[in-house]
C-alpha cells in the first residue's frame, strides 16, 4: 500500500514537475496531501490472499533461476 500511495504522489504532484528547490518541492508534496486529504478514499485490496502469494511465488522462482551455459 505504500508503494501505491509513492505512485500516486509521483504521478499525480512530481512527475512533470521541476523544482529548482527543495521547498518548491516540499510544498509540492503539502499541496497533493492537503488535496487528498480533503475527500479521502481508502486503498482497498483488489487481488486475493491466493493471488498474492501466487504472484510472490513466481517471482522468488525466476529470481533463482540461473541462466543456462
Amino acid at each position: 500500500m505504500v508503494e501505491r500511495f509513492f505512485q500516486d504522489l509521483t504521478v499525480k504532484a512530481l512527475q512533470r514537475g521541476v523544482f529548482q528547490r527543495v521547498k518548491s518541492l516540499t510544498q509540492a508534496i503539502d499541496e497533493y496531501l492537503e488535496s487528498q486529504n480533503k475527500k479521502p478514499k481508502p486503498f482497498i485490496w483488489t487481488a486475493s490472499v491466493t493471488e498474492i502469494l501466487e504472484k510472490v511465488k513466481r517471482a522468488r522462482q525466476s529470481l533463482h533461476m540461473t541462466p543456462q551455459k
